[in-house]
């Protein structure tokens, strides 16, 4: 019997610090921030001030989330110091024009929710993502939100 426990407290030491995954996969702690992001084309964005409001509904509820817009970016142009692996390479960055920001909502279900931006309502459903790959498990669920000159979608 006390080869038995000493055993099982073996096994389960060695499990300590572990985490589930594939093998050879570890699944570290990062996560998915849950929510809707949002991205406004640089044609609309001067109509947008930095702090704006969306309005969310599922199951019968409809709560409203700041979001914080920040100018969009997009890499202008890159260049290496060679093409070995111990060398380097940088990429600089130029705002679009547009505007960029995240509504966090913490209870996102990934199922349809009713997203209200701009004045404009449009169905979304959020897909749950794997940060660390499928075998990690999820990390919750985003959807994105487009504005340009056509409205919301």
């Amino acid at each position: 019997m006390r080869r038995l426990t000493l055993l099982l407290l073996m096994v389960v030491l060695a499990a300590c610090g572990t985490q589930a995954g594939a093998p050879g996969q570890p699944c570290t702690g990062i996560g998915t921030p849950v929510g809707i992001g949002v991205q406004i084309a640089p044609a609309v964005a001067a109509r947008f001030m930095d702090t704006t409001s969306l309005d969310a509904c599922w199951n019968g509820s409809c709560h409203t989330y700041q979001v914080q817009l920040h100018a969009a970016t997009a890499a202008a142009e890159t260049s290496c110091t060679g093409t070995g692996p111990d060398d380097a390479c940088t990429a600089h960055m130029r705002e679009t024009g547009g505007k960029t920001g995240f509504a966090t909502i913490p209870d996102l279900p990934a199922a349809p929710v009713q997203a209200t931006f701009a004045g404009e309502t449009v169905t979304v459903t959020p897909k749950l993502l794997y940060p660390n790959g499928p075998t990690c498990g999820g990390g919750g669920p985003q959807a994105s939100l487009t504005v340009d000159e056509t409205g919301v979608r």
